[in-house]
């Protein structure tokens, strides 16, 4: 690879995973949440209804999850240095990952009262339930417009969005058990809403751990074959084989690739070009713009593959 190459390397990937208004978005969806939790907590105090106040335990978990988003956002946009050469990307998994394992804990908390109400329902006020219920999800609703453009990109906006989500689902079942309290009587309502909107968080509670420790063991991406990336690699002219290759995710939208391409008859400008097209492959075909190609000849990968005798942990 040419000086100037890597140096255009080096100029475009810092600014791919950075999402500038990603800050912006999470500061307006903070101060709604944190205001309707308030009146959540207060309605759910005033009726006794454990959907309420799930809803605002769910809340309070949300209001702590976009505030570490937030300081995640922002730390992300700290430049690199010396000691951590791909800057603070990854903050953004961090916190997604302290959001998943905080929404699991709740989901479970609101579980078990719900099954301690089921045993012994409460008598409730309809009215108030569907007055917090509407409200909510009106709030829930403008937080779910805001975040959803950044949502696709970035895992942790997508966290926080998936918060406001089960909110959403817990102020419908909210209404849901309102009208069943108000129409039929049926306390027993009120828990089994709780319990609804505690395994909605716990679905989401669990994708999202999952893709944030994927990311976290360096996983290569769902959307993305390795071997598919090998083959297209090797079928490329001048290319010999490659080997070596792994494939990652550093960050939400940062998707990066390294490998070792055996050449034996391109030399000189057409290395250049080499690397230029295998560079334009994987950008093109699969997303990934982030590459570092090491130009070999026939003679190494053989005392290279030496270590990888016997280790079930080296891709042929």
């Amino acid at each position: 690879m040419s000086r100037a190459d890597h140096h255009q390397h080096l100029v475009l990937t810092p600014t791919e995973p950075a999402d500038t208004r990603a800050f912006s978005r999470l500061l307006v969806v903070v101060a709604t949440t944190g205001t309707f939790m308030l009146v959540e907590l207060v309605a759910g105090y005033i009726s006794g209804s454990l959907a309420i106040l799930a809803d605002a335990g769910h809340m309070f978990s949300d209001l702590a999850a976009l505030l570490l988003a937030l300081a995640a956002q922002w730390y992300t946009t700290r430049p690199p240095t010396p000691q951590r050469s791909y800057g603070y990307y990854r903050a953004e998994i961090l916190a997604a990952l302290a959001n998943g394992v905080g929404l699991a804990i709740v989901a479970l908390i609101i579980l078990y009262e719900a099954w301690q109400r089921l045993q012994e329902p409460r008598e409730l006020t309809g009215l108030v339930m569907v007055g917090v219920g509407v409200a909510g999800l009106l709030v829930n609703m403008f937080g779910l417009v805001i975040l959803n453009s950044g949502r696709s990109t970035n895992l942790n906006i997508r966290g926080a969005w998936l918060h406001i989500f089960g909110d959403a689902l817990g102020s419908v079942a909210i209404l849901v058990a309102a009208g069943f309290i108000s129409l039929f009587g049926w306390y027993i309502a009120d828990p089994i809403a709780g319990a609804v909107i505690a395994v909605l968080i716990l679905v989401s509670a669990i994708r999202l751990t999952r893709d944030a420790v994927d990311i976290l063991m360096e996983a290569v991406p769902r959307h993305i074959s390795l071997l598919e990336v090998r083959d297209a690699l090797r079928q490329q002219p001048g290319v010999e084989d490659v080997h070596d290759l792994h494939i990652w995710t550093l960050a939400s939208g940062f998707v990066a690739l390294s490998a070792h391409i055996v050449t034996s008859h391109v030399w000189g400008e057409d290395i250049r070009q080499l690397l230029v097209n295998l560079r334009r492959l994987v950008r093109d075909r699969y997303g990934i713009s982030h590459t570092t190609l090491q130009i070999e000849t026939p003679g190494i990968p053989e005392d290279d593959t030496r270590f990888c005798e016997g280790d079930p942990r080296c891709l042929p």
